[in-house]
């Protein structure tokens, strides 16, 4: 009775060993998988912040590119292609992206230089920089560009590398269709409140008008730049078709508001007073009341600012002469004024423009991409 005891007493405790035993490497196995998948868990976290990373670069360096595209443009650069690979390399490889300081390969598969457009949502790579818009960059981590992203627990996952690509575009755009309220008292638009008729400008932009003076460091010389001039005053007084001030801000500007709107720009005040949106409506037509003619008493005004950049409205058709125009407005443009002359005899009387490409803050964007500037633009953005 007592060997029978014993036996299962020896036998039982056989089995907790072997239980234990089995257990233990259950336990192991159990480690070993933990540790596996927490390294899996890591190394996705790892990936996925370096393809925020590289999201952050890539952003950075096509806004760079595009800038750098404007800033050729406006500096009238005809080849800028290098200006803009560069400008994007910088930005790019200012963020690290892992434990890699990516560089943009200096080709075009990195850098594209083309034309975006808003209304098809569509990039066209053209390689010329005198006539795009746009930048998109394509920001790569393989084995033939960079190499890989090095994984860190590639020991344990059996992945030693991971290729990460993202393509971003930036452009300025044309489509410009009207302007938001500014956000704040302090902040204007900087809209020179007298209007120019469609045709004349035409004529400026196919450059079959003079190009006698230029804008150089600062000041305005004679001599060709390129950017063909013409008259922003009137030819007669009070003809239709005659150009004139818009009222941007109640129906019967005063001289005094007009001085302010030429120095400081279009206030908050000014987009309550108009009492509708300064914006294009379904015909692309915005309607302003105005004034035929150009007063006298705005010429110090117009002179102060003479090499400054403003914004126009320029329009298709007036009705009713004096302080009873209505001007229709179908497009916004930049300029620059060069000369101011409203006294002495008619024939010598002018107020002398010419394009200059210019960013529009607070522009409002035309969603069907309806280009409707050639010099005015919208500050560099992301669009894909």
């Amino acid at each position: 009775m007592n060997d029978d005891k014993i036996l299962r007493t020896k036998t039982s405790s056989r089995k907790a060993d072997s239980r234990r035993g089995a257990a233990g490497i259950f336990g192991l196995i159990l480690c070993v998988a933990m540790v596996t998948l927490l390294a899996v868990v890591s190394e996705f976290a790892y990936i996925n912040t370096a393809r925020t990373e590289l999201s952050r670069s890539a952003d950075s360096a096509a806004l760079a590119g595009a800038w750098a595209l404007h800033d050729a443009r406006v500096r009238g650069d005809l080849n800028a292609n290098q200006q803009v690979i560069l400008a994007a390399d910088i930005l790019g490889a200012a963020n690290e992206v892992g434990d890699v300081q990516a560089h943009l390969a200096s080709d075009e598969r990195s850098v594209e230089i083309g034309t975006f457009n808003a209304g098809t949502q569509t990039f066209y790579s053209t390689g010329n920089s005198n006539t795009a818009n746009a930048v998109r960059v394509n920001f790569l981590l393989t084995n033939s560009v960079h190499g890989e992203l090095p994984l860190q627990l590639g020991g344990l996952t059996g992945r030693k590398t991971q290729s990460l690509s993202r393509s971003v575009i930036a452009a300025f755009q044309h489509n410009i269709v009207g302007f938001e309220r500014p956000h704040t008292e302090a902040s204007t638009v900087e809209i020179l409140p007298i209007a120019l008729d469609e045709e004349t400008w035409q004529q400026v932009v196919s450059k079959d008008t003079e190009d006698e003076f230029m804008y150089w460091n600062g000041s305005i010389a004679n001599g060709s730049d390129g950017f063909h001039e013409c008259s922003l005053y009137p030819t007669g007084t009070g003809s239709p078709g005659n150009r004139g001030t818009v009222d941007i801000g109640s129906s019967n500007n005063s001289t005094k508001d007009i001085r302010r709107q030429i120095l400081h720009g279009i206030s908050q005040d000014d987009f309550d007073a108009l009492g509708k949106e300064l914006i294009f409506n379904d015909q692309g037509e915005l309607s302003l009341n105005g004034d035929t003619g150009i007063s006298a008493g705005i010429k110090a005004e117009l002179e102060s600012i003479i090499g400054e950049k403003r914004i126009i409205p320029i329009f298709r058709r007036v009705q009713g002469n004096g302080n009873n125009a209505n001007y229709t407005i179908i497009a916004w443009e930049g300029i620059r004024i060069l000369s101011v002359r409203l006294t002495g005899p008619m024939k010598h009387k002018h107020l002398t423009i010419q394009p200059a490409p210019m960013v529009a803050r607070g522009c409002k964007l035309s969603q069907t991409g309806d280009s409707h500037s050639e010099y005015l633009y919208s500050p560099a953005m992301l669009v894909d």
